[in-house]
C-alpha cells in the first residue's frame, strides 16, 4: 500500500511538473516583453483582428471615460470598488503621453500578458 501510495505520489508530482512547463508563459519567450521571441509575422498589424478582440474583451466596458457615450474614447478613469480597495482603470488611448501611444510592441504584449505596465507597475 505504501509503494502505491508513493508511486502515485511520484506520478503527481511529474504530472504537475510536466503541467507547468507545458503551460508556463516563459516557454513560449513570452515573460518580461519578450515580443522579439514572437515571429515578426506575429507582431504585424492586424486591425480587423484588434477590433474583434477589442470588443470581445469588453474592454469599453472599463476603459471608456465615465460619463460620455463615445465608447471609443479610451480616456480611462472608470472607479472599480473592490475589498482591496478602489481601482482607477488607465488610459489606453493612443495618446503618446496620457495613454499607450509611446508604448513598443514589448510594453504592450507584457501589459497584456502579465498586467505589468512599463515602468513595472501593475
Amino acid at each position: 500500500m505504501r509503494k502505491a501510495v508513493a508511486g502515485l505520489l511520484f506520478l503527481a508530482v511529474i504530472g504537475a511538473l510536466g503541467f507547468w512547463g507545458l503551460t508556463s508563459p516563459a516557454a513560449y519567450g513570452l515573460v518580461r516583453g519578450n515580443a522579439q521571441a514572437m515571429p515578426a509575422a506575429d507582431r504585424a498589424p492586424n486591425v480587423e483582428n484588434g477590433r474583434t478582440l477589442f470588443y470581445a474583451g469588453g474592454c469599453t466596458s472599463c476603459h471608456a471615460t465615465p460619463n460620455q457615450d463615445d465608447k471609443l474614447r479610451l480616456g480611462g478613469g472608470y472607479a472599480l470598488k473592490s475589498p482591496f480597495g478602489t481601482f482607477h482603470v488607465p488610459n489606453i488611448s493612443p495618446h503618446k503621453q496620457d495613454g499607450i501611444g509611446s508604448w513598443s510592441t514589448a510594453d504592450f504584449v507584457r501589459a497584456m500578458r502579465e498586467g505589468v505596465s512599463p515602468d513595472g507597475r501593475h
